[in-house]
Formats: C-alpha cells, structure tokens, sequence
C-alpha cells in the first residue's frame, strides 16, 4: 500500500456541520425545542450520533408519539440508516444550499417501506462486517479478513465508533495492501450512486488487458452513452481528477467499509 498516510488521515477528519431538529407533529406541549448542532463525521452513521440527538429532543416528545425507532429526514426525503454520513450528504445536498445541513429526527412512523430499521448497534455492526467481507471478496477473494481474529474484526469496528484513527488503520491496511506478488487488488470494490439514492455494482479491475493502471477516465469512458456522456466522479465531496488511478483511490479515498462510494457527473445533468 502507498504510504501517503496524510491523505488517510485527511479523509477521516472529514466532517459535516449538522442542525437536527425535530418533528414538530412529535412535540409534547406548546414548547418548541431549540436546534441540535453537531460535527459529525462523514465515514460515520446515523445511527452512532443517535443517542445523543435523542437525548437532547426525548423531554420535548409525547410518549404515544415514540415507538423505539428513530429516522431522519431531508427535506422530506428519508435517510438510509446504513449509508455513511458523507455519502447521505453528497447524495442530497447541493452547493447551492446553506451549512449546517439541516435535518429532522423523526421518534414514530418509520417508513419501513423505504428504509431498513438498525434498532441497535449490534445490528449496523453486523452490516459494517458484511460490507468489508465482500470487499474483502472483491480484493482479496476473501483470504485477509477470514485470516483475521475476532478482536481484529473488533479493533475495526470500535475504531469507527469511536474515532480513533490509529485503532481503525492499525488493523485496516491489511485489507488496503495487495496480496501475494500482486501489486493491485483482483477487482475494486465501488458503488456508483444514482440521483434518486440507489446504488450500482460492477467488476472494476485496477489493470486493464495490457496490465496497465486503470484511471477515472476509464470509468468515465465507460459509463458514457450517446445520451450522457460523463464529465466527472465526486467522493468525500470532492472533484476527483482524470488521472487518478483506481487502485490508489481504493487504497487511499475508500470508506471504512472498504468500497469507494462515487458519483458520476454527467454533462447537462
């Protein structure tokens, strides 16, 4: 893997002003609460910044109006509980809007036709884990994480939840390093995002026949059609440049899940 750590660490500092307020049909009472402000981190989840969103908003809430499960929404839309932060936030907000991203916690009526419940941690951590599994699959066929220990899966997972950057990458670079005498990873685990939320998966490989670096370009040239034709890739909020070689960007700019989390500008979209 290529040492450029600062790049690393520059990704998991990446963060999000947030206002949470809540659901006005949920109040108890003619008090209105105040606004809720957080920093919270793009690689992480809602639901790890639940409980003190919750604490805050819970004295203000009927009782009937609360049945365990907490969601939120953007300007109406509900959001994922498994998408990380900074994907939900690329996803739905546009430059033309103002910080903090303004969002409200909804205590009832969760939309279970549109979103998937993580009643506890446990749960969201189980997911967590299946998502570095398959890009584990992906990379490595499997072979690095199924060799790790239970308390390396752990190591992971309490690095994310608390924040701690050397915990987390302690463990991750196994996963982040080719293996064998290869130099790149068999296939790039990646997510391309669709306008309304949805996701696509495809085999990228890092090489092309020739056994040269695949670049953005490629992946630009691919998803172009005669009727779209793709300009740009965005992750962490940011323009990505042609260039780019797609096994750098997986070793260097993945979510902790270990896939690259991307979205396709289009010409005239």
């Amino acid at each position: 893997m290529a040492n450029d750590r600062e790049v690393l660490r520059i990704v998991w500092e990446g963060q999000i002003p947030v206002c949470f307020q809540a659901d006005s049909d949920e109040i108890a009472g003619l008090q209105q609460p105040n606004q809720f402000y957080l920093m919270v981190s793009r690689l992480s989840y809602l639901p790890l910044v639940t409980d003190k969103v919750k604490k805050y908003f819970n004295r203000y809430i009927a009782n009937d109006q609360q049945d365990g499960n907490v969601w939120f929404d953007y300007n109406g839309i509900p959001l994922k509980l498994h998408y990380p932060i900074g994907v939900l936030f690329d996803l739905y907000h546009s430059e033309e809007d103002d910080l903090p991203w303004n969002l409200t916690i909804h205590f009832s009526k969760f939309p279970e036709d549109v979103l998937v419940k993580f009643a506890t941690k446990d749960i969201l951590e189980a997911h967590f884990m299946s998502c570095l599994k398959e890009a584990d699959v992906l990379k490595h066929r499997g072979q690095v994480i199924s060799a790790m220990q239970k308390k390396d899966h752990n190591q992971l997972w309490l690095g994310l939840v608390n924040d701690k950057f050397d915990q987390f990458w302690a463990v991750n670079r196994r996963l982040m390093e080719p293996t064998g005498d290869h130099e790149s990873f068999k296939n790039i685990p990646v997510r391309f995002y669709n306008e309304d939320g949805t996701y696509l998966q495809k085999l990228i490989a890092p090489l092309n026949e020739s056994g040269q670096k695949r670049t953005i370009q490629d992946l630009l040239t691919e998803f172009s059609t005669p009727v779209r034709h793709a300009v740009g890739i965005r992750t962490h909020g940011i323009d990505i440049h042609v260039d780019t070689p797609l096994q750098w960007m997986s070793e260097h700019l993945s979510y902790p899940d270990n896939f690259l989390h991307l979205f396709i500008n289009y010409e005239n979209a």
